[in-house]
Order: C-alpha cells, then structure tokens, then sequence
C-alpha cells in the first residue's frame, strides 16, 4: 500500500506501534486507516482525520498534505485547467457566433431596405411632387394621384406574399375569423359589406379586414 510505510513512521514518531494501536489511540476504525494507507484520503470523512491529527501530533493541514501525493495533486490540477480552458473557449466561440448573428441580421435588414426602396421607387420620386400639385390646387381630381400610391403599395405586398382578405366595398359573408364588425351586428354567413381592408401573409391573418352589415331592404 503506497502509504503504509509513511504512516508507520508517523506512528513511530509518537511512539504507537501499530496500526490497531493507533485506530485504539485515535477512536477511528481499522477500515478507515486503511483508506489512509491506500492514498484514499479524499475519501476519508473530515471527523476522522481531526481525530488522527492530534494523536500523529501533525496539524490538520500538514497530515492532508503529506497523504496528497504530488502524483494524485497533478492529476487533480490537470483536468481543472483543461476544463478552465474549454469554458475559455466555449466563451470566445459564444462571443463569435453572437458577433456573426448581429453582422448577418444587420445585412438582412440592409437587404430587406433596399429590396423595399426598389420597389418603392416610383412613389418615392413621386409622391413629393404630386403632394405638391396638390397644395397648389385643391381641384385637382384624386384620381390622378391615387395610382401613385396604390401601383408600389400593391408591388410591395406582392413581394412580401401579403393578400387582402377581400376589396373594400366587397359584400360577402360575414366569417368572425376575418371579419371584424365596426356597427351593428350580424351572424356568421350573414352578408357584410367591407370598409376596411384586412391582410393576410400565407396562412397567416395581420388584419381582420372591418365589416358592417348590408341591411335589408
């Protein structure tokens, strides 16, 4: 047993001769002793070795060093740094991946602008002189300066796979699910006239489009 040796010559020291004299001397078992002789000692309960200590007469913390050998502290140390290190690194790799995802979704919204802007082309170009006209005279019809906004709009709800529920004006059924009454009430599959247009993107619903209901004549 690699220790054995070292704890007879402690023993020697105080003048105990074996090892059942010292499990006596200290009031600890035989079997704990022998994890002390096999270098188990981070096994050993705390209780036993305050009780070794001062029949061996060696402070605490000089008796857990001379039963830690270097060998089994090295082999302690080492992992800890190797885990250090991977926590290191997994901490400079989290770093770069954030970094990358902030760079990439800043490239996305650029592109995402720019796609926009191209199609908003004509509006952006136009608009600011037709709002002038406008002002300039009050008489001129809106119908010239509906298309100016309604052609890009509709381009870029194309692009972006965004469908209206249904025209405004439409008379349909009335369908909770997309319909939103702004007056009056009405049942589902009652006829609704649509004021206000509602949206969807796929399978998705982004507006209810707002609904009255066609009264009877």
């Amino acid at each position: 047993m690699p220790n054995s040796h070292l704890l007879q010559d402690l023993m020697q020291r105080v003048g105990i001769s074996s090892f059942k004299a010292l499990s006596r001397a200290a009031g600890v078992s035989e079997r704990q002793l022998l994890r002390l002789r096999q270098g188990k000692l981070e096994q050993m309960r705390l209780d036993v070795l305050l009780k070794l200590s001062p029949v061996l007469q060696m402070p605490l913390n000089e008796l857990i060093t001379t039963f830690s050998t270097l060998k089994l502290i090295q082999e302690k140390a080492a992992p800890t740094q190797e885990l250090l290190q991977e926590i290191a690194d997994l901490r400079t790799e989290y770093q770069r991946s954030q970094l990358q995802l902030e760079q990439q979704r800043e490239i996305l919204l650029q592109e995402l602008q720019q796609s926009s802007l191209q199609l908003l082309e004509s509006l952006l170009l136009q608009w600011p002189t037709a709002a002038q006209k406008a002002q300039e005279n009050p008489q001129l019809a809106a119908v010239k300066i509906v298309p100016l906004v309604q052609k890009p709009l509709e381009k870029l709800l194309q692009a972006w796979g965004v469908e209206a529920i249904a025209p405004v004006g439409a008379e349909l059924p009335y369908d909770p699910q997309l319909h939103q009454l702004i007056e009056g009430t009405a049942q589902p599959g009652e006829i609704v006239k649509v004021r206000y247009a509602g949206y969807l993107q796929g399978e998705k619903l982004l507006y209810r489009a707002k609904v009255s209901p066609v009264k009877e004549s």
